[in-house]
């Protein structure tokens, strides 16, 4: 499952899909799992259906990757 729906590093989970609704799926498939497996997240932390978003240093979007920027 991981390998086709989600990229995961350390405690990190991004969730992606070529779909709103594909994306909404695999999330809830996601998010059953952690329930099952009593696993808690961090609300303040977690964001989701973004356009884009900084994963381990880098701005990833639709349309590329770059180094992100700290302000």
């Amino acid at each position: 499952m991981v390998e086709k729906t989600m990229e995961v590093f350390m405690d990190d989970f991004s969730v992606f899909g070529n779909s709103s609704d594909n994306c909404v799926s695999r999330l809830d498939k996601m998010l059953q799992r952690c329930e099952n497996t009593n696993l808690s997240f961090n609300w303040e932390k977690s964001h989701f259906m973004v356009k884009e978003g900084i994963v381990l240093g880098h701005k990833i979007s639709k349309n590329e990757i770059e180094v992100a920027v700290s302000v």
